[in-house]
């Protein structure tokens, strides 16, 4: 149903190639990011605690093309229960097959594109056995010379936050597994006739909506699929807060302008134009924003109150995870877990 191959072609033409470097500058990157994770890994289990096995899940750095063919893989492992469901109840074959997954790819690569030049660094838990870690070397570049910061320093910062979630996912071996089966469960949820009559129409009301900060994810949300939602937003809020968190913590120990990163880079996130803006919205990525804000908050309001230690009971079992209220709410948190 989906053209992969047309999707990674299109996604990595339209993401482009990114800034012009020299060979020397661009191994020099490649080399710096590379030992930037590494040494991040050491720095993230003496503050969290959390001790992640040596070789569990590889580091790649790579360039738009690789995110483009990275993510594609992992968009198809992801949407897998979904076109198996929507196949079992209607399946495509002949001309609409043909021309249905050319229209989905190009869909896809579109926004594989779009994402491919905003993406600095990413945990990709759908590559088997346990994960991936990717780290995309010319927007990074790009980023810190439009901040004009020290290359050096925000190289590092980005390998921190991004080394946190590859630790999370690899030191709480359920947390893959879990994420898997929310997948399922939305997919559950889906009524296959009304996707695939309702689609276009569905899309064209979320193009609407977006002016208003509307999302397609919110056009998709039955009440059974919004309390799935509401339980990934938890999760993700969560583990982007804690990656916040360390980095911000961390940072001053071991990069000295790590203030004045954070300040730019705070500043950048909110000087979008107004295209950039409606697709931001569109897409659900204004929602990612608040997930770095609201998860950071809960995680600092838990560690300032019980400490880092009991903190990392949230890393017992699915079950300990704060739901979206709970991200407001720290102390409900406290008082069902810890008490």
């Amino acid at each position: 149903m989906i053209d992969w191959r047309l999707a990674v072609a299109l996604g990595s033409r339209l993401a482009g190639e990114g800034p012009v470097v020299s060979r020397a500058e661009a191994d020099e990157a490649v080399a710096e990011l590379r030992a930037g994770a590494n040494r991040s890994t050491g720095l993230v289990r003496e503050f969290t605690g959390l001790d992640a096995p040596d070789g569990t899940a590889p580091i790649l750095v790579v360039d738009r093309p690789g995110w483009v063919q990275a993510n594609a893989e992992g968009f198809a492992v992801a949407t897998r229960p979904m076109v198996e469901k929507l196949v079992a109840h209607k399946p495509p074959s002949g001309l609409a097959l043909k021309v249905g997954s050319k229209v989905t790819g190009a869909e896809v690569g579109g926004l594989l594109g779009f994402l491919a030049g905003k993406v600095l660094g990413q945990f990709d838990p759908f590559h088997a056995p346990h994960g991936r870690l990717l780290l995309v070397a010319p927007n990074i570049v790009h980023v810190e010379r439009e901040l004009d910061v020290d290359p050096h320093d925000f190289r590092l910062w980005v390998c921190l936050h991004e080394e946190t979630h590859r630790v999370q996912f690899t030191a709480v071996p359920w947390m893959r597994d879990h994420l898997f089966s929310e997948i399922e469960a939305l997919s559950d949820t889906v009524d296959p006739g009304g996707l695939l009559d309702g689609g276009v129409e569905r899309i064209a009301e979320a193009l609407k909506a977006a002016r208003g900060g509307g999302s397609i994810v919110d056009m998709f949300s039955t009440p059974e699929q919004r309390d799935v939602l509401d339980r990934v937003t938890g999760m993700m809020s969560l583990l982007e807060g804690h990656a916040d968190v360390v980095m911000d913590d961390v940072g001053p120990t071991v990069i000295p302008s790590v203030a004045e990163i954070r300040k730019k880079f705070t500043k950048r996130r909110q000087g979008v134009g107004a295209l950039d803006r409606v697709l931001r919205r569109l897409l659900g990525l204004e929602a990612k924003m608040a997930q770095y804000r609201d998860g950071a908050q809960f995680v600092r309001a838990v560690v300032d109150k019980v400490g880092m230690e009991e903190f990392n009971a949230v890393w017992a079992g699915p079950e300990n995870l704060p739901g979206k209220a709970e991200l407001a709410d720290p102390e409900g948190w406290i008082r069902r877990v810890l008490a």
